[in-house]
């Protein structure tokens, strides 16, 4: 499996990045199936997150231990979530990434993300609580989840003013269908103008949501309207035709639409890594079958009504 570069992270991560919300620790024969396939897979890299609770995190620590393969993983963390209260301090920055570390039963994380943004906290406050964490040795890079591309490069801009780390990348929800709201408070959707930025300044994204929760599959159609949060965010004229025109797509390449709206993300010009949920390993191996789809710019241009050109 192919691998992005991310500054601070020395072997790379996998282009596709192994979800963790599906993992629980009471069942360690269906978790540690699962991240046995996507290592199998080629995969190297796992999403977890302080929000998340202890029973993914402890399941993941107790497969890296049972396969002797830490340093061999890259782990992805998340802190600071706000849940009912802005929680950006450097008190909370560091007691999540404690936490998380406790429960993954590792003395670092990889990549340590800022759940959320907290626009009226100063960038240079936040970026001295991280700093304090990557010179503890607790992580080893630092990155924004759900961050908005202002931000991003104001908190760069003063990092490399003050000889401070800044974020090495960033986390929003990249995907061929566009959400219609946020599908949960907070959260960041690439724009054209955010990815025009990512492929201009080469900073990676490791992007949410990649397939759109399913959307892309056959279990959704414009009278089925039985998901209220697929409705909500998902359902509307132009996501309809994007699946049209994924589906239309697919049969050139031989794969599902699902696989296209994948390939779709992984191959923007600038570097990305999707993070997947597969429930079992045949949904791992489905989403795998997208990296040997590589889409020229028109193809991704037509895919997202860019271009009323149909690609030959």
């Amino acid at each position: 499996m192919k691998r992005i570069e991310v500054a601070g992270v020395a072997q790379g991560i996998a282009k596709l990045i192994q979800g963790s919300m599906m993992l629980r620790v009471e069942d360690m024969d269906y978790s540690g199936g699962l991240l046995d396939a996507y290592a199998a897979a080629g995969g190297n890299a796992i999403d977890t997150g302080h929000i998340y609770g202890a029973s993914s995190a402890q399941a993941i620590g107790k497969w890296m231990e049972a396969r002797g393969n830490r340093g061999d993983i890259v782990i992805i963390g998340k802190g600071a979530h706000p849940y009912e209260q802005s929680r950006m301090t450097k008190t909370c920055i560091q007691s999540d990434l404690a936490e998380s570390l406790e429960r993954l039963a590792t003395d670092y994380m990889d990549v340590y993300l800022l759940h959320r943004d907290d626009p009226n906290v100063h960038v240079g406050y936040i970026l001295e609580g991280l700093n304090d964490q990557l010179a503890s040795g607790r992580c080893r890079a630092i990155g924004a989840s759900n961050w908005n591309v202002a931000r991003i490069r104001e908190a760069n801009e003063y990092a490399a003013k003050h000889g401070m780390t800044g974020f090495s990348c960033s986390s929003p929800n990249l995907a061929l269908a566009r959400p219609n709201e946020a599908r949960w408070a907070g959260c960041v959707t690439t724009t054209a103008e955010d990815e025009a930025w990512h492929a201009q300044s080469r900073l990676p994204i490791l992007s949410w949501s990649s397939q759109s929760g399913g959307f892309f599959t056959s279990r959704y159609s414009p009278d089925n309207r039985e998901d209220a949060e697929m409705v909500r965010v998902n359902y509307s004229d132009e996501n309809w035709e994007r699946k049209r025109r994924a589906t239309a797509l697919a049969e050139k390449y031989g794969v599902t639409a699902n696989q296209i709206a994948l390939a779709y993300v992984l191959n923007q010009p600038f570097p990305v890594a999707a993070i997947i949920g597969p429930q079992k390993p045949s949904e791992l191996e489905d989403s795998v079958k997208a990296l040997q789809v590589a889409l020229s710019a028109e193809e991704r241009e037509w895919l997202n009504l860019s271009s009323e050109t149909a690609p030959s």
